[in-house]
Protein backbone atom coordinates (compact mmCIF):
# COMPACT_ATOMS: atom_id res chain seq x y z
CA UNK A 1 0.00 0.00 0.00
CA UNK A 2 1.09 3.58 -0.62
CA UNK A 3 1.81 5.37 2.67
CA UNK A 4 1.53 9.15 2.51
CA UNK A 5 2.49 11.51 5.30
CA UNK A 6 0.33 14.64 5.33
CA UNK A 7 1.34 17.72 7.28
CA UNK A 8 1.22 21.50 7.33
CA UNK A 9 1.54 24.39 9.72
CA UNK A 10 -1.37 25.61 11.80
CA UNK A 11 -3.83 27.51 9.61
CA UNK A 12 -2.45 26.04 6.39
CA UNK A 13 -5.59 24.14 5.40
CA UNK A 14 -4.39 20.61 6.11
CA UNK A 15 -7.83 19.55 7.32
CA UNK A 16 -9.37 20.56 3.98
CA UNK A 17 -6.82 18.39 2.16
CA UNK A 18 -7.40 15.44 4.49
CA UNK A 19 -11.16 15.67 4.00
CA UNK A 20 -10.84 15.77 0.22
CA UNK A 21 -8.45 12.80 0.17
CA UNK A 22 -10.95 10.85 2.25
CA UNK A 23 -13.69 11.71 -0.26
CA UNK A 24 -11.47 10.50 -3.09
CA UNK A 25 -11.07 7.11 -1.42
CA UNK A 26 -7.99 7.34 0.77
CA UNK A 27 -7.89 5.84 4.24
CA UNK A 28 -7.02 8.89 6.35
CA UNK A 29 -5.56 8.24 9.80
CA UNK A 30 -5.62 11.37 11.96
CA UNK A 31 -2.88 11.27 14.60
CA UNK A 32 -4.60 13.96 16.70
CA UNK A 33 -7.74 11.82 16.88
CA UNK A 34 -5.69 8.80 17.90
CA UNK A 35 -3.83 10.82 20.52
CA UNK A 36 -7.19 11.46 22.20
CA UNK A 37 -8.46 7.94 21.65
CA UNK A 38 -5.56 6.24 23.46
CA UNK A 39 -6.24 8.27 26.64
CA UNK A 40 -10.04 8.17 26.48
CA UNK A 41 -11.96 7.43 29.69
CA UNK A 42 -11.63 3.77 30.62
CA UNK A 43 -8.55 3.20 28.45
CA UNK A 44 -5.36 1.62 29.71
CA UNK A 45 -3.56 4.65 28.29
CA UNK A 46 -5.39 7.02 30.61
CA UNK A 47 -4.75 4.68 33.56
CA UNK A 48 -1.02 4.73 32.77
CA UNK A 49 -0.98 8.53 32.56
CA UNK A 50 -2.78 8.86 35.90
CA UNK A 51 -0.41 6.38 37.49
CA UNK A 52 2.56 8.46 36.35
CA UNK A 53 1.20 11.98 36.92
CA UNK A 54 -1.45 11.55 39.61
CA UNK A 55 -5.16 12.24 39.94
CA UNK A 56 -4.55 15.95 39.39
CA UNK A 57 -4.57 15.38 35.61
CA UNK A 58 -8.15 14.08 35.71
CA UNK A 59 -11.21 16.26 35.13
CA UNK A 60 -14.31 15.95 37.35
CA UNK A 61 -15.98 13.61 34.83
CA UNK A 62 -13.01 11.22 34.84
CA UNK A 63 -11.63 12.33 31.48
CA UNK A 64 -8.11 13.66 30.94
CA UNK A 65 -7.70 17.29 31.95
CA UNK A 66 -5.46 18.33 29.07
CA UNK A 67 -4.64 21.84 30.34
CA UNK A 68 -3.62 20.40 33.72
CA UNK A 69 -1.44 17.76 32.09
CA UNK A 70 0.03 20.36 29.74
CA UNK A 71 1.01 22.57 32.65
CA UNK A 72 3.05 19.67 34.02
CA UNK A 73 4.77 18.36 30.92
CA UNK A 74 5.53 21.61 29.10
CA UNK A 75 7.57 22.84 32.06
CA UNK A 76 9.45 19.57 32.60
CA UNK A 77 11.38 17.86 29.81
CA UNK A 78 11.56 14.57 31.71
CA UNK A 79 7.82 14.60 32.28
CA UNK A 80 7.20 15.29 28.59
CA UNK A 81 9.38 12.36 27.57
CA UNK A 82 7.58 10.13 30.07
CA UNK A 83 4.22 11.13 28.60
CA UNK A 84 5.46 10.42 25.08
CA UNK A 85 6.74 7.05 26.24
CA UNK A 86 3.25 6.20 27.44
CA UNK A 87 1.23 7.53 24.51
CA UNK A 88 3.42 7.20 21.40
CA UNK A 89 3.65 3.37 21.40
CA UNK A 90 -0.12 3.15 21.81
CA UNK A 91 -0.68 5.62 18.97
CA UNK A 92 1.77 3.69 16.77
CA UNK A 93 0.00 0.37 17.46
CA UNK A 94 -3.39 1.89 16.71
CA UNK A 95 -2.05 3.48 13.53
CA UNK A 96 -0.66 0.13 12.37
CA UNK A 97 -3.95 -1.62 13.13
CA UNK A 98 -5.91 0.92 11.09
CA UNK A 99 -3.45 0.81 8.19
CA UNK A 100 -3.61 -2.98 8.15
CA UNK A 101 -7.34 -2.70 7.55
CA UNK A 102 -6.88 -0.77 4.30
CA UNK A 103 -8.37 -2.34 1.20
CA UNK A 104 -6.03 -3.61 -1.52
CA UNK A 105 -4.96 -0.68 -3.64
CA UNK A 106 -6.19 1.90 -1.11
CA UNK A 107 -3.91 4.85 -0.45
CA UNK A 108 -3.21 5.33 3.27
CA UNK A 109 -2.76 8.94 4.40
CA UNK A 110 -1.32 9.62 7.84
CA UNK A 111 -2.27 13.12 9.01
CA UNK A 112 0.56 14.20 11.33
CA UNK A 113 0.81 17.88 12.38
CA UNK A 114 4.39 17.54 13.66
CA UNK A 115 5.71 15.22 10.95
CA UNK A 116 8.53 17.59 10.00
CA UNK A 117 9.42 18.52 13.56
CA UNK A 118 9.69 14.85 14.52
CA UNK A 119 11.59 13.95 11.31
CA UNK A 120 9.11 11.24 10.36
CA UNK A 121 9.32 11.74 6.58
CA UNK A 122 11.56 8.75 5.77
CA UNK A 123 8.86 6.35 7.00
CA UNK A 124 6.52 7.29 4.12
CA UNK A 125 6.56 6.77 0.37
CA UNK A 126 5.64 10.43 -0.04
CA UNK A 127 5.29 13.48 2.16
CA UNK A 128 2.58 15.97 1.20
CA UNK A 129 2.85 19.41 2.79
CA UNK A 130 0.10 22.02 2.74
CA UNK A 131 1.62 25.50 2.75
CA UNK A 132 0.35 29.05 2.89
CA UNK A 133 1.89 32.46 3.35
CA UNK A 134 2.41 33.43 6.99
CA UNK A 135 0.07 36.43 6.78
CA UNK A 136 -2.63 34.30 5.17
CA UNK A 137 -2.37 31.75 7.94
CA UNK A 138 -2.40 34.50 10.56
CA UNK A 139 -5.61 35.97 9.15
CA UNK A 140 -7.28 32.55 9.10
CA UNK A 141 -6.37 31.78 12.70
CA UNK A 142 -7.71 35.11 13.93
CA UNK A 143 -10.88 34.87 11.83
CA UNK A 144 -11.79 31.19 12.20
CA UNK A 145 -10.32 30.19 15.57
CA UNK A 146 -10.74 33.36 17.55
CA UNK A 147 -7.04 33.71 18.38
CA UNK A 148 -5.39 37.02 18.99
CA UNK A 149 -2.59 37.90 16.61
CA UNK A 150 -0.07 37.35 19.41
CA UNK A 151 -1.47 33.89 20.16
CA UNK A 152 -1.46 32.94 16.51
CA UNK A 153 2.10 34.12 15.95
CA UNK A 154 3.25 32.25 19.04
CA UNK A 155 1.69 28.99 17.82
CA UNK A 156 3.19 29.44 14.36
CA UNK A 157 6.65 30.22 15.76
CA UNK A 158 6.66 27.00 17.78
CA UNK A 159 6.36 24.89 14.62
CA UNK A 160 8.72 24.12 11.74
CA UNK A 161 9.60 26.88 9.32
CA UNK A 162 8.42 26.94 5.72
CA UNK A 163 11.98 26.21 4.64
CA UNK A 164 12.07 23.07 6.76
CA UNK A 165 8.70 21.96 5.44
CA UNK A 166 9.71 22.54 1.81
CA UNK A 167 12.86 20.47 2.35
CA UNK A 168 10.67 17.61 3.63
CA UNK A 169 7.97 17.89 0.95
CA UNK A 170 7.71 15.57 -2.01
CA UNK A 171 4.48 17.37 -2.86
CA UNK A 172 3.81 20.99 -1.88
CA UNK A 173 0.17 22.11 -1.99
CA UNK A 174 -0.02 25.90 -2.10
CA UNK A 175 -3.08 27.15 -0.23
CA UNK A 176 -2.93 30.92 -0.53
CA UNK A 177 -6.12 30.82 -2.60
CA UNK A 178 -9.67 29.55 -2.11
CA UNK A 179 -10.78 26.18 -0.72
CA UNK A 180 -12.08 25.30 -4.20
CA UNK A 181 -8.65 25.93 -5.71
CA UNK A 182 -7.02 23.78 -3.05
CA UNK A 183 -9.43 20.88 -3.60
CA UNK A 184 -8.82 21.07 -7.36
CA UNK A 185 -5.07 20.80 -6.75
CA UNK A 186 -5.62 17.83 -4.43
CA UNK A 187 -7.63 16.15 -7.19
CA UNK A 188 -4.79 16.70 -9.66
CA UNK A 189 -2.18 15.25 -7.29
CA UNK A 190 -4.47 12.33 -6.52
CA UNK A 191 -4.79 11.39 -10.19
CA UNK A 192 -1.26 12.19 -11.38
CA UNK A 193 0.81 11.08 -8.41
CA UNK A 194 -0.91 9.11 -5.67
CA UNK A 195 -3.06 6.59 -7.52
CA UNK A 196 -0.38 6.13 -10.20
CA UNK A 197 2.21 5.46 -7.50
CA UNK A 198 -0.09 2.96 -5.80
CA UNK A 199 -0.57 1.17 -9.13
CA UNK A 200 3.18 0.94 -9.62
CA UNK A 201 3.61 -0.51 -6.14
CA UNK A 202 1.00 -3.18 -6.82
CA UNK A 203 2.51 -4.13 -10.17
CA UNK A 204 6.18 -3.76 -9.23
CA UNK A 205 6.69 -1.14 -11.92
CA UNK A 206 9.27 1.62 -11.93
CA UNK A 207 9.01 5.09 -13.45
CA UNK A 208 11.18 5.93 -16.41
CA UNK A 209 12.54 9.11 -17.92
CA UNK A 210 12.30 10.17 -21.58
CA UNK A 211 13.42 7.63 -24.18
CA UNK A 212 15.69 10.23 -25.73
CA UNK A 213 18.36 12.06 -23.67
CA UNK A 214 16.85 15.27 -22.32
CA UNK A 215 19.13 17.59 -20.38
CA UNK A 216 17.69 20.29 -18.14
CA UNK A 217 19.43 23.14 -16.30
CA UNK A 218 20.64 22.43 -12.78
CA UNK A 219 17.73 22.40 -10.33
CA UNK A 220 18.48 23.81 -6.89
CA UNK A 221 15.93 21.39 -5.39
CA UNK A 222 17.89 18.30 -6.50
CA UNK A 223 20.00 18.12 -3.31
CA UNK A 224 16.88 18.12 -1.13
CA UNK A 225 15.25 15.49 -3.34
CA UNK A 226 18.38 13.37 -3.15
CA UNK A 227 18.49 13.77 0.61
CA UNK A 228 14.89 12.58 0.98
CA UNK A 229 15.62 9.51 -1.13
CA UNK A 230 18.79 8.64 0.78
CA UNK A 231 16.98 9.07 4.09
CA UNK A 232 14.14 6.79 2.95
CA UNK A 233 16.53 4.11 1.78
CA UNK A 234 18.53 4.35 4.99
CA UNK A 235 15.31 3.98 6.98
CA UNK A 236 14.11 1.02 4.90
CA UNK A 237 17.37 -0.91 4.74
CA UNK A 238 18.75 -0.23 8.20
CA UNK A 239 21.78 -2.43 8.88
CA UNK A 240 21.50 -3.98 5.40
CA UNK A 241 23.15 -0.83 3.97
CA UNK A 242 26.52 0.44 5.14
CA UNK A 243 25.91 3.82 3.51
CA UNK A 244 23.56 5.59 1.08
CA UNK A 245 24.75 8.52 -1.05
CA UNK A 246 23.29 10.87 -3.68
CA UNK A 247 25.53 10.45 -6.73
CA UNK A 248 25.48 11.27 -10.44
CA UNK A 249 25.05 14.56 -12.24
CA UNK A 250 22.15 15.83 -10.11
CA UNK A 251 24.47 15.67 -7.09
CA UNK A 252 26.93 18.15 -8.67
CA UNK A 253 25.90 21.80 -8.10
CA UNK A 254 25.59 23.79 -11.31
CA UNK A 255 25.73 20.82 -13.68
CA UNK A 256 23.00 20.34 -16.30
CA UNK A 257 21.63 16.81 -16.23
CA UNK A 258 18.81 14.44 -17.08
CA UNK A 259 16.14 14.94 -14.43
CA UNK A 260 16.94 11.65 -12.72
CA UNK A 261 18.19 11.30 -9.15
CA UNK A 262 20.91 8.65 -8.85
CA UNK A 263 21.56 7.06 -5.47
CA UNK A 264 24.23 4.56 -4.44
CA UNK A 265 23.53 1.98 -1.75
CA UNK A 266 26.68 0.48 -0.27
CA UNK A 267 26.53 -3.12 0.92
CA UNK A 268 29.20 -5.25 2.56
CA UNK A 269 28.75 -8.05 -0.02
CA UNK A 270 26.87 -7.71 -3.28
CA UNK A 271 25.19 -11.05 -2.56
CA UNK A 272 23.45 -9.35 0.37
CA UNK A 273 21.45 -7.34 -2.18
CA UNK A 274 20.05 -10.61 -3.58
CA UNK A 275 18.62 -11.75 -0.27
CA UNK A 276 14.80 -11.93 -0.42
CA UNK A 277 14.49 -9.64 2.59
CA UNK A 278 16.53 -6.93 0.86
CA UNK A 279 14.64 -7.17 -2.42
CA UNK A 280 11.23 -7.24 -0.71
CA UNK A 281 12.06 -4.31 1.56
CA UNK A 282 13.12 -2.24 -1.43
CA UNK A 283 9.97 -3.13 -3.37
CA UNK A 284 7.67 -2.29 -0.45
CA UNK A 285 9.42 1.05 -0.09
CA UNK A 286 8.82 1.88 -3.75
CA UNK A 287 12.10 0.75 -5.30
CA UNK A 288 11.47 -2.44 -7.32
CA UNK A 289 14.40 -4.46 -8.67
CA UNK A 290 15.15 -3.94 -12.36
CA UNK A 291 16.39 -7.22 -13.77
CA UNK A 292 19.32 -7.46 -16.13
CA UNK A 293 21.29 -4.35 -15.15
CA UNK A 294 24.05 -6.19 -13.28
CA UNK A 295 27.23 -4.55 -14.47
CA UNK A 296 28.88 -1.18 -14.98
CA UNK A 297 31.29 -0.98 -17.90
CA UNK A 298 34.85 -1.65 -16.67
CA UNK A 299 37.40 1.12 -17.19
CA UNK A 300 40.65 0.36 -19.01
CA UNK A 301 42.65 1.10 -15.87
CA UNK A 302 40.54 -1.42 -13.88
CA UNK A 303 39.41 -4.06 -16.38
CA UNK A 304 38.33 -6.84 -13.99
CA UNK A 305 34.55 -7.11 -14.56
CA UNK A 306 34.03 -8.52 -11.06
CA UNK A 307 34.97 -5.09 -9.72
CA UNK A 308 32.09 -3.46 -11.61
CA UNK A 309 29.16 -5.67 -10.58
CA UNK A 310 26.03 -4.06 -9.15
CA UNK A 311 22.30 -4.43 -8.64
CA UNK A 312 19.82 -1.88 -9.92
CA UNK A 313 16.47 -0.64 -8.61
CA UNK A 314 14.18 2.11 -9.87
CA UNK A 315 11.70 4.37 -8.13
CA UNK A 316 8.00 3.58 -8.53
CA UNK A 317 7.12 7.24 -7.91
CA UNK A 318 5.67 8.68 -11.15
CA UNK A 319 6.66 12.16 -10.02
CA UNK A 320 10.34 11.41 -9.37
CA UNK A 321 12.38 9.17 -11.63
CA UNK A 322 15.25 7.77 -9.55
CA UNK A 323 17.88 5.10 -10.10
CA UNK A 324 19.32 3.15 -7.18
CA UNK A 325 22.68 1.51 -7.80
CA UNK A 326 23.61 -1.14 -5.21
CA UNK A 327 27.37 -1.72 -5.12
CA UNK A 328 29.78 -3.59 -2.90
CA UNK A 329 31.98 -1.54 -0.58
CA UNK A 330 35.52 -1.37 -1.91
CA UNK A 331 34.60 -2.28 -5.48
CA UNK A 332 35.81 -0.19 -8.41
CA UNK A 333 32.28 0.82 -9.38
CA UNK A 334 31.47 1.97 -5.84
CA UNK A 335 34.63 4.06 -5.64
CA UNK A 336 34.24 5.49 -9.15
CA UNK A 337 30.75 6.87 -8.41
CA UNK A 338 31.95 8.75 -5.34
CA UNK A 339 35.22 9.93 -6.87
CA UNK A 340 33.70 11.43 -10.01
CA UNK A 341 30.99 13.19 -8.04
CA UNK A 342 33.44 14.82 -5.64
CA UNK A 343 35.98 15.68 -8.36
CA UNK A 344 33.33 17.42 -10.46
CA UNK A 345 32.03 19.26 -7.41
CA UNK A 346 35.51 20.63 -6.76
CA UNK A 347 36.89 21.18 -10.29
CA UNK A 348 34.85 23.76 -12.22
CA UNK A 349 36.88 23.29 -15.39
CA UNK A 350 36.22 19.55 -15.42
CA UNK A 351 32.56 20.14 -14.64
CA UNK A 352 32.18 22.54 -17.59
CA UNK A 353 34.03 20.15 -19.90
CA UNK A 354 31.77 17.29 -18.88
CA UNK A 355 28.63 19.38 -19.40
CA UNK A 356 29.78 20.39 -22.88
CA UNK A 357 30.35 16.73 -23.75
CA UNK A 358 26.95 15.78 -22.35
CA UNK A 359 25.23 18.42 -24.46
CA UNK A 360 27.10 17.35 -27.59
CA UNK A 361 26.24 13.70 -27.13
CA UNK A 362 22.61 14.41 -26.22
CA UNK A 363 22.20 16.23 -29.54
CA UNK A 364 23.37 13.25 -31.60
CA UNK A 365 22.20 10.21 -29.57
CA UNK A 366 19.07 8.42 -30.73
CA UNK A 367 18.16 7.05 -27.28
CA UNK A 368 19.03 7.41 -23.62
CA UNK A 369 20.95 4.08 -23.59
CA UNK A 370 22.94 5.21 -26.63
CA UNK A 371 23.73 8.46 -24.83
CA UNK A 372 24.93 6.60 -21.73
CA UNK A 373 27.21 4.38 -23.82
CA UNK A 374 28.58 7.35 -25.73
CA UNK A 375 29.76 9.02 -22.51
CA UNK A 376 32.04 6.13 -21.56
CA UNK A 377 35.09 7.26 -23.60
CA UNK A 378 35.05 10.62 -21.81
CA UNK A 379 35.00 8.84 -18.45
CA UNK A 380 37.92 6.67 -19.56
CA UNK A 381 39.99 9.72 -20.53
CA UNK A 382 39.03 11.68 -17.43
CA UNK A 383 39.69 8.99 -14.83
CA UNK A 384 43.46 9.65 -14.55
CA UNK A 385 42.73 13.34 -13.88
CA UNK A 386 40.21 12.41 -11.20
CA UNK A 387 42.72 10.05 -9.60
CA UNK A 388 45.39 12.78 -9.63
CA UNK A 389 42.89 15.10 -7.91
CA UNK A 390 42.21 12.43 -5.29
CA UNK A 391 45.93 12.17 -4.53
CA UNK A 392 46.42 15.94 -4.36
CA UNK A 393 43.43 16.46 -2.05
CA UNK A 394 43.94 13.25 -0.03
CA UNK A 395 40.42 12.21 -0.97
CA UNK A 396 39.19 8.77 0.11
CA UNK A 397 35.79 7.08 -0.09
CA UNK A 398 35.98 6.49 3.65
CA UNK A 399 36.34 10.23 4.14
CA UNK A 400 33.15 10.75 2.15
CA UNK A 401 31.24 8.55 4.59
CA UNK A 402 32.76 10.24 7.61
CA UNK A 403 31.79 13.66 6.25
CA UNK A 404 28.23 12.48 5.66
CA UNK A 405 27.99 11.10 9.19
CA UNK A 406 29.36 14.29 10.78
Amino acid sequence: MLRVGLTGGIGSGKSTVAARLRELGALVIDSDVLAREVVAPGSDGLAAVVERFGDGVLAADGSLDRPALGAVVFADETARRDLEGLTHPRIARRTADLAAGAAEGQVVVHDVPLLVEKQMGPAYHLVVVVGADEEVRLERLVRTRGMTQAEARSRMASQATDGQRRAAADVWLDNDGTPEELRAEVDRVWRARLTAYEHNLLTGSRSRGPRVPTLVPYDASWPAQGRRLTQRLTHVLGARAADVQHIGSTSVPGLAAKDVIDVQVEVARLEDADEPGFVEAMARAGFPRAEGNLQDRPKPQLPDPRQWRKRFHGSADPGRVAHVHVREAGSAGWRFALLFRDWLRDDAEARDEYEAEKRRLASVSASTPDYADAKEPWFDRALPRAEAWAVSTRWTPEGVREAADA
